[in-house]
């Protein structure tokens, strides 16, 4: 895959979308409610802003140039509050999954349960790092709404888009739902690939792309085509994003390649092993899979049955497919040449990854 966009202009990109979500933080720093403890503020500040790819800010400005909307500063902004929701999500997430790490660092829930430990605080310090961290990730969710709101761009503007986004918010909480359903269901391959769509891909790619668009008032007809790149696109991230769970370098990815497998995550990866095991290989995914306790030797069993199975093999193969048919879809789309390079350079940045 190719692309005609200078990488440098995704990063300069990304400073911009950074600077404005710290300009938006430093300025609910003296609105802090007088005596409230400031661990919380604190500790959402550097977990914003501390590393992250940016694709869903940067889906939602190219959305608005795909929809000849100009550079600006209030498209920069709008795009950015994003962030913060991918942050609400992201935070929620680590609780639901039990995930301890997020981006190499503990995961928010962690680092206020450490806090307690540490502290000799009365009562749970697992109950204590959930509950905090809950709603640390409510008040992201919570400021995510104010930046969008407030990002310069007129009412009448600001209206179309906001529909959009909180058709996202919806989708991405029933997704989240599904997921839980699917994880003490039987984890069919259908099931697995309608949470990464509600959950996911529309999430990442599709819903920022029409954020964007619909900002910049485009037309329903460049609306819908968007979400013919989009689907394929972000279902092609996410089942991306599963196999790396299971076979990335925790190193790279900043999490442990245990998680998935121990939660028992119902990826459309492991549906596909379970659907392709023979007798033998059934009765061992049974064992390990899910299991709360499973170790290293474990977890290099389980990553052997999907390898020999080839459930590997087919999730590359789906990836693949699912990324040509968002390349071929964005072709036969009417947007700026620019845009287009752009956002052919993003499908490469969003599949072709190691983290």
């Amino acid at each position: 895959m190719t692309a005609t966009i200078a990488p440098t202009d995704a990063n300069e990109l990304r400073a911009r979308f950074d600077a404005e979500l710290t300009a938006f933080l430093d300025r609910q720093d003296p609105d802090w409610p007088d005596g409230a403890p400031r661990g919380v503020f604190t500790t959402l500040h550097r977990f914003v802003l501390a590393g992250g790819k940016r694709l869903r800010p940067l889906f939602c400005y190219w959305g608005w140039r795909a929809a000849g909307g100009p550079d600006s500063t209030p498209i920069v902004t709008a795009a950015a509050a994003l962030e913060l929701f991918h942050a609400f999500a992201l935070i929620h997430d680590d609780i639901l999954d039990g995930s301890d790490r997020r981006r190499g660092e503990p995961s928010v829930h962690r680092i206020f349960a450490d806090l307690h430990t540490r502290s000799s605080w009365r009562g749970d310090p697992e109950a204590y790092g959930r509950n905090t961290a809950l709603l640390c990730g409510d008040l992201c969710a919570a400021w995510s709404d104010q930046m969008f709101h407030e990002c310069g761009l007129d009412a009448e503007s600001v209206h179309r888009g906001y529909a959009v986004f909180s058709l996202m918010r919806t989708e991405v909480i029933a997704g989240e739902y599904l997921d839980l359903v699917s994880g003490v269901g039987g984890g069919s391959v259908a099931s697995a690939l309608t949470v990464i769509r509600m959950k996911a891909a529309r999430y990442t790619v599709t819903r920022p792309l029409q954020i964007g668009a619909t900002l910049a008032g485009a037309s329903s007809e460049l609306v819908d085509a968007l979400a013919e790149f989009g689907d394929p696109l972000g279902d092609a991230f996410q089942l991306r994003d599963d196999v790396l769970g299971v076979f990335g370098d925790p190193a790279v990815t900043g999490k442990s390649i245990l998680d998935d497998l121990r939660e028992g995550k119902a990826t459309v990866m492991m549906a596909l092993a379970r659907d392709a095991a023979d007798r033998a290989q059934s009765a061992r995914l049974r064992e390990l899979f899910g299991n709360p306790d499973l170790d290293a030797e474990g977890a290099a069993e389980l990553r052997e049955i999907i390898e020999s199975t080839g459930a590997r093999t087919t999730i590359e193969q789906m990836i693949q497919v699912r990324t040509d048919a968002a390349l071929a879809a964005l072709a036969q789309t009417t947007v700026t040449p620019e845009s287009r390079a752009a956002l052919t350079a993003l499908a490469a940045q969003a599949v072709d990854r190691h983290h």
